[in-house]
């Protein structure tokens, strides 16, 4: 059985079908999936998906795109989810460079306060990052007091600073494009990184992996994840499922 450690199942492209697809999970090999928010509205949606299905768990936070949208209230609503029992993370949260959709210094801003509140409450974070390696870890190094903890969603940085992640206490996760033909660095993080700290993703309904790029992605396609980094590191599948399980249940602290 694997853990789909980062799915959006909120998404209006689950809308026809989400039901079916949540319930048909465990017979295609899914034991359970972490749902991030990505404002404070998918927040709460994904908060209650984790209360209507008990294979799905929650995250709560806002992306650095809707960075702009956050004002003095939303660390506290964010905070008010935090006690719910299938909430396991703040998240998903970080910096993107890359569409610059919030101003760099608010995303910077909304970014340390979130870590803020994952420290307070106890929780790892899942943080997205895109065009802003060095500034991310930064952030991150600043912020690790040694309570920190959490893992890099989507992984495309460097086999070095993967490494460096990794001392500074992070998981790291890889997704879709690892499976891309032409996806040289992902191929060597996932060769490079420790097995203990591996996740797998899918980013549903975004980057489906091969062979069915171009599709919607779902949570059962997070198998052509593990079974390609099977092939990068020449071992069998299923010790790829049954350790990036374990660590996604040591990071979430799922029993």
């Amino acid at each position: 059985m694997l853990i789909d450690s980062h799915a959006h199942l909120d998404d209006e492209r689950f809308d026809k079908d989400r039901d079916t697809l949540i319930k048909s999970l465990k017979e295609n090999g899914i034991d359970l999936v972490i749902n991030p928010g990505s404002d404070v509205l998918s927040s709460i949606k994904s908060v209650s998906l984790s209360e209507q299905y008990e294979n799905i768990y929650a995250a709560v936070g806002v992306h650095p795109h809707s960075a702009k949208e956050m004002d003095e209230s939303t660390i506290e609503v964010l905070k008010s989810f935090t006690g719910r029992e299938k909430v396991v993370a703040i998240g998903e949260i970080g910096l993107d460079y890359y569409y610059d959709n919030s101003p760099r210094d608010i995303q910077r801003q909304r970014f340390k306060e979130q870590l803020d509140l994952a420290k307070e409450v106890d929780l790892p974070a899942i943080i997205h990052s895109r065009d802003a390696a060095q500034e991310t870890f930064d952030i991150l190094k600043e912020a690790q007091d040694g309570s920190l903890k959490g893992v890099l969603h989507c992984y495309s940085g460097s086999v070095e600073m993967a490494l460096e992640y990794i001392r500074l206490g992070f998981y790291i996760s890889l997704g879709g494009p690892v499976t891309f033909k032409n996806a040289k660095m992902p191929k060597e993080v996932a060769k490079a990184v420790p097995l203990d700290r591996l996740l797998v993703e899918t980013d549903s309904p975004y980057l489906t992996p091969e062979p069915n790029r171009g599709k919607r992605n779902e949570p059962i396609y997070v198998r052509y994840v593990a079974g390609t980094i099977a092939e990068i590191r020449e071992i069998p599948f299923e010790e790829v499922a049954t350790k990036t399980s374990e660590n996604a249940k040591r990071l979430f602290r799922i029993k």
